[in-house]
């Protein structure tokens, strides 16, 4: 639990179910996309390289953007806060474009506009939110915190499944409304519930603005590149090879989910629905995993416990490896889910943890994303050739 500024205690599991609610109609939406629009663009081009860029667009973009705007937020100073003034004008314009893309997929120049619009304004905001849980939850409670954020994120792949199967055939648009509509319904309730201005790190950032006046460092913000440099020319490396881990990491884990149809249809001989649905089991491993493995860090040690999580995650794809059933896929793809939530819930929190000051933990939370977009861009490529 932790205080505000009148006195009155924020209780953490208030503020991490409110930021879980929120990433949870975010990435909803996200999911939603990366299933849905593909075939929105096929009515339209034949090549499946030129389809595969355009989707490729919003990563891309993320790289650039989500650390520049978790510097811009960790530099702004309101009454509302840092973070929920970002929030209360991206994520309505956002659920406003996503609701537009079946409306737009008539003409494909409409809907790569719309779909470029969605993604730019979608990648914006989308670390603040997060940056929101270091901002109020002490270091020591931020894993277990994390975890339940993580879960939401996983359980929106079963809700996009969900709409994909039972509404999206019959009601395209309808199915775009709802995460939309959600995405809309969470905000209005973190912006009537949560005030930012009164979390610790926004306290602790304006005693260093106090502190810096008079100073001719007064007015000056710090810069993404800034905190790169610190990083790279810190004599202590934790931090970047953190930083890299997360890189290297990302990439294993987006090549064994990338490249698990292939697998199944080549060497399993399975359809293409039945090798797509090999990962599923491993989704529900996640989610169980996440909350345990995130108290076993806070008692144990997080490094500790994510370097464990690696060795299963290892372990888990050797075991689908070698046992060459479907049987033995779906259960060495589990084990390396569970082995994968450890890195998962862990890493961010560490990054926090090691930043400089809590004056720059969304730009830390937009560094992280660019490691894990990096690995997952590298990491299927890597693993093809």
């Amino acid at each position: 639990m932790s205080t505000t500024m009148s006195g009155q205690p924020t209780r953490a599991g208030r503020v991490t179910f409110l930021v879980s609610l929120a990433v949870f109609a975010q990435e909803s939406t996200w999911n939603l996309y990366d299933s849905q629009v593909p075939p929105l663009l096929r009515e339209h081009l034949g090549s499946a390289a030129l389809i595969g860029l355009l989707m490729g667009m919003d990563n891309l973009l993320g790289i650039f953007i989500q650390p520049w705007m978790g510097n811009r937020s960790d530099n702004t100073r309101t009454s509302w806060g840092r973070r929920i003034p970002y929030l209360v004008a991206g994520m309505p314009l956002a659920a406003l474009l996503f609701l537009a893309i079946p409306y737009a997929a008539g003409a494909l120049p409409l809907l790569v506009v719309v779909m470029f619009a969605y993604a730019l304004v979608a990648n914006s905001f989308k670390p603040i939110a997060e940056s929101l849980l270091p901002d109020f939850i002490p270091p020591q409670r931020r894993s277990r915190a994390n975890a339940a954020v993580k879960i939401a994120s996983s359980l929106t792949v079963m809700a996009a499944a969900l709409i994909s199967i039972f509404l999206i055939d019959d009601f395209p648009r309808l199915s775009f409304a709802i995460p939309s509509v959600l995405m809309v319904a969470s905000v209005v309730l973190l912006a009537a519930k949560l005030r930012d201005s009164r979390s610790p790190a926004y306290r602790t950032a304006l005693e260093e603005d106090r502190r810096r006046q008079g100073t001719a460092a007064a007015n000056v913000r710090v810069r993404v590149r800034d905190v790169v440099l610190d990083i790279v020319r810190d004599p202590d490396r934790s931090r970047l090879l953190l930083i890299v881990s997360i890189l290297l990491f990302g990439g294993a884990w987006a090549a064994s989910r990338a490249l698990v149809t292939p697998y199944g249809m080549e060497v399993l001989g399975l359809s293409r629905g039945e090798a797509g649905g090999l990962t599923l089991p491993s989704g529900v491993a996640f989610i169980v995993a996440a909350y345990p493995v995130a108290m076993l860090a806070e008692r144990f040690g997080r490094l500790r416990v994510m370097m464990a999580g690696m060795a299963v995650f290892a372990a888990g794809l050797v075991l689908g490896t070698v046992i060459q059933t479907p049987t033995g896929v779906v259960a060495g793809l589990c084990v390396a889910a569970a082995g994968a939530s450890s890195f998962l819930v862990n890493a961010v929190v560490v990054l926090w943890n090691l930043s400089p000051s809590d004056g720059v933990v969304g730009t830390y939370t937009g560094l992280y994303t660019v490691g894990w977009v990096g690995g997952g861009f590298l990491g299927p490529a890597a693993w093809s050739t």
